[in-house]
């Protein structure tokens, strides 16, 4: 499997994962882009069905050098991505930017567009161990859950694709006025976005007594950004 190619500069990675407007916004570093995947736990998946374009939000997982999704066994867009080129952006949303004038408003934020042909894993202990890194990557706790049964394994689908095709975007700071309303009278500047984890509520149905998962109650006050990540083999 081709693994994410070491960068040295603004360099991508391959032509189509070029960013061409807003090139000084552009991140083409491994760590970066890594960075961006593992503080999100939404990817929107896009894929061409027989029916047309269509996109779809997922969570998913990683190692060194896949990208991992996964759906019930019937899921359309996974099923239409099996040895099909799809497409996989990861967004964080960091902040409103207010400009003097509308025209000049933006929003800080991270970005990672991945493309590649994507694969169905059809090997049981891989397709085990690819839906670990996903259940992980939102929140480690796969080893303290029951595990999938033989029936759950068969009703789910698991889709691989490569990281070698994998370019950020990144906006921070101020807005850019022009330079005439610099001096005008009006505001001007950021509005500030986190996702921050609230404290655990049991389910309504919860009889067995046990306590919140330690995993899961250290996620309080946490945001996206902060959350521990899983060990990755």
């Amino acid at each position: 499997m081709d693994s994410l190619p070491p960068q040295t500069g603004p360099t991508p990675p391959s032509a189509r994962t070029r960013v061409r407007r807003g090139r000084d916004r552009a991140r083409y570093d491994r760590a970066e882009v890594l960075e961006i995947l593992d503080a999100g736990v939404i990817a929107h998946v896009g894929v061409s069905t027989p029916e047309g374009p269509l996109v779809l939000p997922m969570a998913y997982g990683r190692d060194d050098d896949i990208l991992y999704l996964h759906g019930a066994i019937a899921n359309h867009i996974l099923n239409s991505g099996d040895d099909q080129e799809i497409c996989a952006t990861v967004t964080h949303l960091d902040g409103l930017v207010m400009a003097r004038s509308p025209f000049h408003n933006s929003m800080n934020y991270r970005s990672v567009v991945l493309r590649g042909r994507g694969r169905r894993i059809r090997n049981d202990r891989r397709k085990l161990e690819a839906l670990r890194l996903i259940t992980d990557h939102v929140v480690p706790h796969w080893d303290i859950v029951r595990p999938p049964s033989r029936s759950e394994l068969r009703k789910t689908l698991v889709l691989e694709l490569p990281l070698a095709e994998a370019s950020a975007k990144v906006r921070t700071g101020d807005p850019v006025d022009d330079p005439e309303d610099i001096l005008g009278p009006w505001w001007a500047g950021t509005v500030p976005i986190t996702t921050r984890f609230g404290r655990p509520t049991p389910s309504t149905d919860l009889e067995s007594g046990s306590g919140v998962p330690a995993p899961v109650a250290a996620l309080t006050d946490l945001t996206l950004d902060e959350r521990p990540q899983p060990h990755r083999k």
